[in-house]
């Protein structure tokens, strides 16, 4: 049993299980009867995601240093007590269930789901690579 990273969107790969959309903001234009079959997210849990004027910093990031301070304020998002409980929940549920947690982007490494990949981690998730 795990947890996938991936994108919102994509393909569903076999044995995913449960997809968690960790975005603020549903896919445009999709009607949201269709957000499970059209591969966008089973689960939209928005509490995940960067808040909303972080993510506008993200979008402007023009270096690595602006990077590196979304990626430092990103994690300081997700200390709060509720967050904590969330990704030990999810690390949980992946040593007995596969579930898998996305976001749009299409670059992991520019994308919060790449630092989530991480906390997840360290909250004993088992992470597929």
């Amino acid at each position: 049993m795990s947890v996938r990273i991936v994108r919102l969107g994509s393909p569903r790969l076999p044995g995913e299980g449960l997809r968690i959309g960790t975005v603020r903001r549903p896919p445009r234009g999709v009607p949201k009867n269709q957000h499970a079959s059209g591969d966008w997210y089973d689960v939209w849990y928005p509490e995940l995601a960067p808040s909303a004027a972080l993510l506008r910093t993200a979008r402007q990031a023009a270096d690595e240093a602006d990077w590196q301070r979304f990626r430092t304020r990103y994690r300081a998002e997700m200390t709060t007590p509720g967050t904590r409980r969330t990704l030990a929940l999810l690390a949980a549920l992946s040593l007995h269930t596969d579930l898998s947690v996305g976001c749009y982007c299409a670059d992991e490494t520019r994308c919060h789901r790449g630092v989530l990949r991480e906390l997840l981690r360290e909250a004993g998730a088992d992470v597929v690579v």
